[in-house]
């Protein structure tokens, strides 16, 4: 992971660099030759925001490269959910903001109803109805 956002910052930083010297460039040489002439002055604002906006972007890239999966097969059991269609038995439960297929453990379940995950069948979960909240 760290030789991922050492690859990262690498990579950033030379984007930046070629960002900066594209921007000079066409102030300086490309709009001219349109009579478009902008103040020097001008240029140091824009490369400013520009790099502002690169360590924004920087920033979030390695905020997410960082986060953890909030949801996969290797950690629903025990998972709370609520149901989104009636389990007759089978039917969908949202659980983390996703949509997952499920079957009732013990007979139906009502839409509405939370739920907390019993066990995995390959890609359905198997649910049974819970009195907690989904938190």
């Amino acid at each position: 992971m760290r030789n991922k956002v050492n690859t990262l910052l690498v990579w950033k930083i030379i984007t930046s660099l070629f960002e900066q010297a594209v921007l000079v460039a066409v102030v300086i040489w490309v709009l001219p030759l349109i009579d478009v002439n902008l103040p020097l002055w001008v240029l140091a604002p824009a490369t400013i925001v520009l790099q502002a906006y690169n360590v924004f972007s920087y920033r979030k890239s390695i905020h997410a490269l960082r986060t953890q999966p909030i949801a996969g097969m290797a950690n629903m059991v025990g998972t709370k959910g609520e149901t989104v269609s009636t389990l007759t038995p089978d039917g969908l439960v949202k659980i983390r903001g996703e949509l997952w297929a499920a079957t009732a453990a013990n007979g139906n379940i009502v839409n509405g109803r939370n739920v907390t995950v019993v066990e995995q069948n390959g890609l359905k979960l198997v649910v049974r109805e819970s009195d907690q909240p989904v938190t």
